[in-house]
């Protein structure tokens, strides 16, 4: 199998993240599940890997969150409960506690790799700005269902709630403004600032160990730009979302410069 996450890195002081693009689990956890194949991909965030490639260092989950969610408390990140994930019965059989603590290795193994990696990137640079890319669902009444209220969902939301947001308010708004400014087939995109998602436990953790040096944005992206019941991309709009990403995080080198000047 696959190791748990994958690493590429690059110069620079950007890092993008997808922690949740990945499908896979080991047999020990196939054992147990209860959901299907479609079940688990609705929940999970296909293609925002590919999105990583807008940063020079890129930090990819390859499991499930079904086996390990990254983004969640060390005592939540297995998903034990139906309240943990949703309201689904994730499991036919309870997981055996050696099943549990190997998955908690792997995630002790991934922030303490984490921690190196983001020290090393703040010993050459100054400051660091990190891209924690996600998609969401907005039709969650069925195949058939109506979407949810856009009010409520914005197409892009920017989530800073676990942020010093006056310090770093430069990178923040600037990274607004550009995806906002983004000329998507002749529209604007509906980006917003924590309307329906404030930030996971990974920006989180980010801000609590790097207050001074580290910022982390977390990027949900509704997923209007594939069939989110099937999984079916369209590879249009997928792209010229990356370009939109592209360009802001283009723009948040700009600012860490001046700050880094």
């Amino acid at each position: 199998m696959q190791p748990i996450w994958h690493t590429d890195f690059g110069d620079g002081a950007l890092v993008a993240c997808a922690l949740h693009d990945s499908h896979e689990v080991r047999p020990d956890v196939a054992n147990c599940l209860r959901l299907g194949h479609a079940e688990r991909l609705y929940e999970e965030d296909p293609y925002t890997a590919a999105w990583t490639q807008i940063a020079p260092t890129r930090i990819i989950a390859r499991r499930s969150r079904f086996e390990l969610d990254l983004n969640r408390p060390r005592e939540k990140a297995v998903y034990i409960t139906p309240e943990d994930a949703w309201g689904l019965e994730v499991w036919k059989c309870p997981l055996a506690p050696e099943v549990i603590e190997r998955s908690l290795r792997a995630y002790d193994d991934f922030y303490a790799h984490l921690r190196l990696l983001l020290e090393r990137l703040v010993a050459r640079h100054g400051c660091v700005v990190v891209f924690d890319l996600h998609s969401y669902n907005h039709t969650r009444d069925g195949r058939r269902g109506l979407p949810a209220d856009a009010e409520q969902n914005p197409e892009v939301n920017l989530g800073t709630g676990t942020m010093n947001r006056p310090r770093w308010a430069p990178i923040a708004e600037r990274w607004l403004a550009e995806m906002r400014a983004h000329d998507y087939f002749g529209r604007r995109l509906d980006v917003r600032e924590n309307v329906k998602f404030f930030g996971g436990h990974f920006p989180e953790w980010i801000h609590q160990q790097f207050p001074e040096t580290v910022c982390a944005l977390a990027v949900e992206v509704k997923k209007f730009f594939m069939d989110e019941w099937s999984g079916k991309l369209d590879g249009r709009q997928h792209a010229e979302l990356q370009s939109a990403l592209a360009r802001a995080a283009g723009g948040v080198q700009n600012e860490l410069e001046k700050r880094n000047a």
